[in-house]
């Protein structure tokens, strides 16, 4: 399961450390902060396939980060967590260019298969565009 590398972004520092440890042990190349504000510098430093990102924190939340992280990399996919059975927001976050959400406390089986499903999506839109800068490339 190897391969891709996963950011973690949520408030609740029990929740995410616990997360972290269940997604390692599971094979997973993950990270995780605890602010919006803290994702957006990792994303500058830090390859990042795929985030899981908190809809509700302190700081920057989860649609302004989830904004921010589109502007800055269009490719890396990210997925919603919400604590609250919102779905306006949820609805938000996928017109701002989510790949999924889900609600917690979600089914760790259930992440992992949007994980992969989600890197899975970048992985084809990065193929397509070396195929064109291929093509570009071949016609000059």
């Amino acid at each position: 399961m190897n391969g891709f590398n996963v950011l973690l972004v949520d408030d609740e520092l029990e929740f995410l450390d616990t997360l972290i440890k269940r997604m390692k042990k599971r094979g997973l190349q993950v990270a995780g902060v605890n602010r919006g504000e803290d994702a957006l510098a990792w994303l500058d430093r830090e390859p990042v396939d795929v985030v899981v990102l908190d809809v509700k924190m302190p700081g920057l939340d989860g649609i302004e980060t989830l904004r921010e992280i589109k502007n800055r990399r269009p490719l890396v996919e990210v997925i919603m967590l919400t604590g609250h059975a919102n779905m306006e927001v949820a609805v938000q976050g996928m017109e701002l260019g989510a790949f999924d959400y889900l609600m917690k406390p979600m089914d760790i089986d259930e992440l992992i298969y949007k994980l992969q499903d989600a890197n899975r999506k970048k992985s084809l839109q990065e193929q397509r565009i070396k195929r064109k800068q291929e093509e570009l490339g071949t016609r000059r």
